[in-house]
């Protein structure tokens, strides 16, 4: 399998895509997939997961406390 990173305009597209399918547990599905990739040894695919959720916590804007 070939590893690479996902450009930038790729990794937010992919983020809005998730959030717009997945609403809330968007970022809790990147996390997941990135952990995935992780524990496989696939560490380009889980570094553009680790981008995508970032991307989706920018996305969603400041949290009220």
């Amino acid at each position: 399998m070939e590893d690479f990173d996902m450009q930038a305009m790729d990794i937010h597209e992919t983020a809005r895509r998730l959030r717009e399918a997945k609403g809330e547990s968007a970022r809790a599905i990147a996390a997941q997939k990135a952990r995935a990739y992780e524990d496989e040894g696939n560490l380009a695919e889980a570094r553009n997961w680790r981008r995508i959720e970032a991307t989706l916590d920018r996305l969603q804007g400041p949290r009220m406390t």
